[in-house]
């Protein structure tokens, strides 16, 4: 079984002690853990809701809710592409599979070296820049595949 490490079990000790119900610091107990292991997964799931005396189910809950916890291993990157009505009526459809070829992975997937994985999302909320992708939480639109090109030439 994977351990969480002293330093992460203390960062949730502390945050534990802020809320009067344990239960409330589950996303930011997530968070942690997430960052620790690089996603969370069924046993992470077991080992958040050992600690926050919670059923393993109602952790996995917010899991699967929320689309900022991983459930697998990623890449180093996280390439997250707009699929909105807005972003797609400016291109984001081309983009998806433009990526799509360049990294040479379906979307969900990661490249072979574990650099990127590319994924899509319903909504970034910056249709003013669409079409948008989000790299790492940075922001980056009005995108071509020229753009796209010297973007991922900087995270190398």
């Amino acid at each position: 079984m994977k351990e969480i490490s002293p330093q992460a079990m203390e960062k949730i000790e502390v945050l534990v002690k802020r809320y009067p119900v344990k239960r409330s610091a589950l996303l930011e107990v997530l968070h942690i853990v997430q960052e620790e292991w690089g996603y969370i997964d069924q046993e992470g799931e077991e080992r958040v809701a050992e600690i926050l005396d919670l059923e393993p189910v109602q952790v996995h809950e917010v899991v699967s809710f929320y689309t900022m916890y991983e459930r697998k291993p990623v890449g180093n990157h996280i390439i997250r592409v707009c699929r909105n009505l807005t972003c797609t009526l400016m291109g984001a459809d081309n983009l998806i599979n433009y990526l799509k070829r360049k990294l040479k992975v379906k979307v969900g997937g990661t490249t072979s070296d574990g650099r990127f994985t590319l994924q899509t999302v319903e909504c970034l909320g910056a249709c003013e820049i669409a079409p948008v992708m989000q790299i790492d939480g940075e922001f980056y639109g009005n995108l071509t595949p020229d753009k796209i090109d010297s973007i991922l030439e900087e995270i190398k």
